[in-house]
């Protein structure tokens, strides 16, 4: 829907990520997908509409989840941060000021709280 926030997942898991934008979407969000942060950048370069990164911690490539919070953060300040993780707990110093953490497995619902209370988005 357009004047909808846009939401950029990055997640390597397939499966996860095509479920994240599943959720995402219902809940009236646009999604836009990403595989790895080689991809996002990529991607946050070419839609200045993006308002949250969504991140997997773990992933392979040029950098994971936490250094790409903070290359965004100090790229694109106003995008919000969501980081999460299985094996990895993120604390407070580990992303960028604003930014939340959420563990895996989480709920959809906890997913969609967390994208409504950073993008100002109605229930």
């Amino acid at each position: 829907m357009p004047g909808e926030p846009v939401i950029l997942i990055v997640e390597d898991d397939f499966l996860l990520r095509l479920d994240s934008a599943e959720t995402i979407e219902h809940a009236g969000f646009e999604v836009i997908q990403a595989a790895n942060a080689d991809e996002a950048i990529a991607l946050l370069e070419a839609h200045s509409e993006i308002r949250v990164v969504f991140t997997d911690i773990q992933m392979p490539g040029s950098m994971d989840g936490l250094k790409l919070a903070l290359f965004v953060r100090d790229r694109w300040p106003p995008i919000k941060i969501i980081a999460t993780s299985g094996h990895v707990v993120a604390g407070e110093t580990d992303l960028p000021a604003g930014s939340l953490f959420l563990p895996k497995p989480y709920r959809g619902q906890a997913l969609v709280s967390a994208l409504r209370e950073l993008t100002g988005a109605a229930n």
